[in-house]
């Protein structure tokens, strides 16, 4: 199994930048997928996540933030809009069997990829 993220780095407050991860070695159409992010001094956050269909996004980024998938390509993705400081974070893509929010309910994790906003 291999989770591969990429598309981070920095921004000015403000700006956009649009995440992927592409996911390998499971049955992607399978799986909901998840981002989730961890800051300086942070422990582990939901972001967004994304089943078949549905999404659900943490109140600090709905409105902003949009995850997608593609499952031809087995990727998703999270464009994230409308970037703020308190947005700097090492940002993790994860696979689950249900549509969940809780980390530990992932049982496939990408390495991360760090996401600065600079003010």
């Amino acid at each position: 199994v291999q989770l591969q993220a990429s598309g981070g780095g920095l921004v000015q407050a403000g700006g956009s930048l649009r995440l992927s991860c592409a996911a390998s070695g499971f049955t992607f159409n399978n799986y909901a997928m998840g981002w989730f992010r961890q800051g300086p001094g942070k422990e582990r956050e939901f972001v967004a996540a994304i089943s078949w269909s549905n999404g659900r996004y943490a109140d600090s980024v709905k409105g902003r933030f949009t995850i997608s998938r593609n499952n031809v390509k087995n990727t998703v993705y999270l464009q994230m809009n409308s970037l703020k400081p308190d947005d700097t974070a090492v940002y993790y893509c994860a696979a689950s069997r249900v549509l969940v929010t809780t980390p530990a309910s992932y049982g496939y994790w990408g390495q991360g990829t760090l996401v600065t906003v600079s003010s």
